[in-house]
């Protein structure tokens, strides 16, 4: 038997000739549309690198490259189909701009449209881009890694990667510390007892703070000139055993802020303890009934 009778062999109504074309066209056209994406993602890539009013924001471009790829994948698998007899009408259908909104209405789910849309949403109205720090509705605080078709990606202090639908991100409350100013204050508050001279644990407070190597000047030129003081402590509570102080630190960012407020904590209550001020705490007398 020469080679051409084994191509023309049919197994399951498909001559083995039809199956090897068939294999080497759909492999050239898998080549392709991967050299044609590695392309793409190379341009993209050098557009991040430009300077100056050519430059590419990082979001957008991830976001533009993502559908991008995804629209040269559906014309590639559209190619594949049309090389299958009978699946020609279903390849021109995908080809055709009605042909992929009806397959992407078909295929796709509610949740899915709604988190493509809200991508899209989050691209062009920017409440926050990849890298800035975020808190969404007071659970999930991190860094913004990758805004997908799907998902808002954040990294959180644990190095945990945490995926939050688009759209649940587009009716959540975010808070954007990397918007706008860096500068964020932090609250350091401790309790101390009633008999407790105020002005000069508060004194000994702001000593501590602005001891600190992360804290920073936020007052204004009008500020300085009216005296007021770089860190400021008032009197917040006069709670059941014991007064609050609170005291107004400011450092550049987020983190620097929250690294500043567990520094002055444990600061403030060896300053204390060395100062001889009480730091109280709740507690209960138990008096045990005769008889």
């Amino acid at each position: 038997m020469n080679l051409n009778e084994i191509l023309d062999t049919t197994v399951f109504g498909l001559s083995l000739r039809w199956v090897a074309m068939f294999c080497l066209k759909a492999a050239v056209i898998y080549l392709f549309v991967r050299a044609v994406t590695a392309f793409i993602k190379y341009l993209f890539r050098r557009s991040l690198r430009r300077q100056g009013k050519l430059a590419i924001d990082e979001t957008k471009a991830g976001f533009v490259r993502q559908i991008v790829v995804a629209v040269v994948y559906i014309i590639g698998t559209a190619a594949v189909l049309s090389l299958i007899p009978g699946m020609e009408k279903v390849s021109n259908s995908i080809l055709a701009s009605a042909g992929i909104g009806a397959m992407a209405v078909g295929l796709a789910s509610q949740d899915a449209l709604s988190n493509i849309v809200g991508g899209l949403f989050i691209i062009f109205s920017r409440p926050f881009k990849v890298g800035d720090f975020v808190m969404v509705d007071d659970i999930v605080t991190g860094t913004v890694v990758e805004i997908t078709l799907r998902h808002t990606v954040i990294r959180n202090a644990e190095n945990r990667m945490i995926l939050i639908p688009n759209s649940k991100m587009n009716s959540s409350t975010v808070v954007n510390s990397s918007y706008g100013e860096t500068d964020t204050c932090a609250f350091v508050e401790v309790g101390v007892s009633y008999s407790t001279d105020l002005d000069r644990a508060m004194a000994l407070m702001a000593d501590e703070a602005l001891r600190h190597p992360l804290i920073t000047d936020h007052r204004s030129e009008a500020d300085r000139k009216a005296g007021m003081p770089q860190v400021v402590v008032r009197v917040m509570a006069l709670g059941d055993s014991a007064i609050t102080l609170r005291a107004w630190a400011w450092a550049a960012t987020p983190g620097g802020a929250f690294t500043m407020k567990c520094d002055l904590l444990k600061s403030v209550k060896e300053r204390f303890d060395r100062e001889g001020i009480e730091i109280p705490y709740p507690y209960l007398n138990v008096v045990k009934a005769e008889g």
